[in-house]
């Protein structure tokens, strides 16, 4: 009898995945220690709760190739259901504790998302859509029109400080607020990047990219995408309970089309094409939404231009530039670029100070004439009124953007030799081997 023997191989630890998520960890935890003001640590906490948002559109938009115009409808739906839980666990009908709010969030989120999901999953493409559009038209109506629920325009508000404090721990400061909302975003992170590689991820990229051969060998793609829609909605209501107990209220806003405008355009701007694109989307959300909305009220126009530049420039998003590069560096060729991107940098800067500046001036004439004709700018007063003000803010777009076509021609020269090596170094190491 011949006998077999019996082999186990062991698949060694991805280190640098242990060190990418053991820094994310440590970033979490110690990011109110470095930005320790109430202000602060609230966009900190909202920054948690957009990643979730963010990476959860990412599995339709990236993951799966489902465009939708309502995702903001599970995010608000869910913290709708999670402030009407607060406040039924405030008034002791519920046993529920403060920690598990986001989670009932998410499961409302589930809800809809399995309710609406089975309507916008049956058709892909433009048709889904459209779809989802209307579906949140007619949610964001609903909120307006039922009050018994949605509470209006007024919307619903709730205390999140209730019942006794468990191990001194009342969910009063913002801290402890943020300390939850930071628990919540890496298991949900963690969650959605293992949904990645399990079979049914890599079947909704399949879906994604051939539905048609997805079909052929036996798998339903309407049944792939609606399970993943269903996931999606679990992940945008837990962001929507975090957003509730972070504010303490909610309005029709968050189910708003704007809303999920918002979340469209970062996840984009951020890169749907990888993991981490999104994260990097919903921190540029809160900063825009947060810090740029104060500085100036053509902050909307900025994200506009900001937006169509990379749609034409960068399409695969931020994350797809610091891959490119990331590949440089790997070959050994940024050192020969890195001088291109500063005469990118110097001259796109100057160009965009000389519209800043004329944005600045065009909006204080439309709305601020009353209050005089100097407007605030970079630290200058510019004069509205004043010919040479004009003339000088054109010279800096004309120079800067002048300035920016040579430096654009340079740089795709010297990005053309490293791209050229790194394809002949390739050929080279495969023929090696």
């Amino acid at each position: 009898m011949q006998s077999t023997a019996n082999h186990y191989a062991f698949t060694p630890y991805n280190v640098a995945r242990w060190v990418i998520w053991g820094l994310f960890a440590i970033m979490l935890l110690v990011a109110p220690k470095a930005f320790s003001s109430n202000f602060s640590i609230s966009m900190l906490t909202q920054m948690g709760a957009v990643m979730i948002v963010c990476l959860s559109y990412n599995m339709l938009l990236g993951q799966g190739g489902m465009l939708s115009f309502g995702h903001a409808v599970y995010t608000g739906l869910g913290a709708y259901i999670a402030m009407h839980t607060l406040n039924a666990a405030a008034s002791g009908l519920l046993p529920v504790p403060v920690s598990l709010i986001p989670l009932v969030g998410g499961i409302g989120g589930m809800f809809f998302a399995v309710l609406f999901g089975y309507v916008t999953t049956r058709k892909s493409g433009t048709t889904f859509a459209m779809i989802t559009l209307g579906i949140s038209e007619l949610v964001f109506a609903m909120s307006l029109m039922f009050s018994g629920f949605f509470g209006g325009e007024a919307g619903i508000s709730g205390n999140r400080v209730f019942g006794q404090p468990f191990l001194g721990i009342t969910f009063g400061p913002p801290i402890q607020v943020y300390y939850l909302t930071a628990a919540y975003t890496f298991v949900c992170v963690a969650l959605m990047y293992a949904f990645t590689r399990t079979p049914l991820g890599r079947i909704l990229n399949a879906v994604r990219d051939n539905p048609e051969r997805v079909e052929f060998i036996g798998y339903s793609t309407q049944q792939v995408r609606y399970i993943a829609f269903i996931i999606a909605g679990f992940f945008a209501g837990i962001a929507g309970g975090i957003g509730a107990l972070n504010f303490e209220i909610v309005t029709a806003e968050v189910v708003g089309a704007a809303r999920s405008g918002a979340y469209l355009l970062f996840t984009f701007l951020g890169g749907a094409t990888f993991f981490f694109g999104p994260i990097i989307g919903a921190i540029l959300l809160v900063l825009a939404f947060v810090l740029l909305s104060e500085f100036t009220k053509a902050w909307l126009l900025y994200l506009g231009l900001i937006f169509l530049f990379m749609v034409m420039f960068a399409p695969g998003g931020i994350s797809s530039l610091i891959m490119m590069n990331l590949r440089l560096a790997a070959f050994g060729r940024l050192r020969h670029i890195w001088v291109a991107y500063i005469g990118l940098g110097l001259t796109a800067l100057v160009g965009l100070v000389g519209v800043a500046a004329i944005v600045e001036m065009l909006y204080h004439l439309q709305l601020n004439a009353a209050m005089g004709a100097e407007v605030r700018f970079a630290g200058m007063s510019l004069d509205t009124q004043a010919s040479h003000t004009w003339f000088g803010c054109l010279m800096l777009v004309v120079t800067g953007f002048g300035l920016f076509e040579l430096a654009r021609r340079q740089y795709l020269h010297d990005w053309g030799e490293s791209q050229e090596f790194i394809e002949k170094e390739i050929k080279r190491r495969e023929e090696a081997l």
